[in-house]
């Protein structure tokens, strides 16, 4: 992989200095109207949305390399992270159309990469849907959309991170046992697809290739694989891109996330960071809407910065530089 300096100067600052990315996700939209609603009456508002993300941002960019907003809600979050922290905003439209089983990716109307670069972003972050197993024409239409941006981002000079969520047309429930079983190839498949440098993709955000919970010595439930075979998996992840891959944490407690990377370490992959999202700051939605600005701040203050601190301890013994695939 190549970078052009003003790429490599973008990376660097959403980056520790030992070229390990440590960043924050909170572009969430869709799934924190969800998450805020179960503690109130009515539906989150605008205003709302933006406070508890200018609070997360406040209280833990400190301890982080850089953090994922988006434009919609995240811009005040923006004006306050901590100066040595870079800023990612996501360029996509939140969620898809249930009404239909292609997930076809959007971008923000009123947003383009050049306009992302003009916000202080250090880079722009786009997510999609991707079942290796749908039609071609479908593949292909979601491929084209992605050489697009990254046409752009090239163009900006300003890297492309492209987050892949792993999906099966025919299997609804993400989380089952029916979809763990054919998750590690879904996953595997699509890193190789996009690994291609005709996308222009700079780092890779993507899952882990299994689901932890159906892994032997994880969960309490039925085993889907043994500890061997899902190293085997994290292993063959690791050979499908020679680009720089980080993991999403898919909303798992902290405590899992966190032994998940030591796990991903020792099956041999060569991870290079997180973007982790809820996994840090879930708790402080709660403190928030039940107890109001400063009792968020407190949760933020104590828990959250206890789980992005626990999380980067574990990062300095795992995670490997992006330094070493440029």
């Amino acid at each position: 992989m190549v970078l052009t300096e003003q790429k490599r100067n973008y990376l660097e600052k959403l980056s520790t200095k030992e070229g390990v990315i440590s960043a924050l996700a909170f572009d969430q939209r869709g799934a924190l109207k969800r998450l805020m609603a179960q503690y109130q009456d009515t539906e989150p508002t605008v205003a709302q949305m933006e406070e508890l993300k200018v609070l997360v941002a406040e209280e833990l960019t400190p301890f982080a390399s850089s953090m994922l907003l988006d434009p919609e809600y995240g811009l005040p979050a923006t004006k306050v992270l901590d100066a040595e922290a870079g800023l990612l905003l996501a360029y996509e439209k939140t969620g898809y159309d249930t009404s239909s089983t292609k997930r076809l990716p959007d971008c923000l109307n009123l947003w383009s990469a050049k306009r992302i670069k003009e916000q202080g972003a250090d880079a722009v972050k786009f997510l999609l849907y991707y079942d290796v197993d749908s039609a071609e024409e479908l593949n292909q239409e979601k491929q084209a959309y992605i050489e697009r941006i990254g046409s752009e981002c090239a163009a900006e000079e300003i890297p492309f991170f492209l987050e892949i969520l792993a999906y099966d047309e025919t299997i609804a429930d993400a989380g089952s046992v029916e979809y763990a079983k054919v998750k590690p190839r879904k996953v595997i498949e699509a890193m190789k697809v996009f690994s291609d440098p005709r996308f222009n993709i700079d780092v890779l955000k993507v899952e882990v290739p299994v689901n932890v919970k159906y892994v032997e010595g994880f969960g309490d439930g039925e085993i889907v694989h043994s500890r061997e075979e899902a190293a085997a998996f994290f292993k063959e992840q690791e050979a499908a891109t020679k680009l720089p891959y980080i993991y999403l944490s898919a909303g798992v407690s902290a405590k899992l996330f966190q032994e998940t990377l030591v796990f991903a370490h020792e099956a041999g992959a060569n991870f290079n960071g997180v973007l982790c999202g809820r996994a840090t700051w879930a708790g402080s939605v709660e403190a928030y809407i039940k107890n109001g600005e400063e009792a968020a701040r407190e949760w933020l203050r104590t828990e959250g910065r206890r789980n992005i601190e626990e999380l980067n301890q574990v990062l300095d013994q795992v995670a490997t530089s992006w330094k070493e695939r440029i």
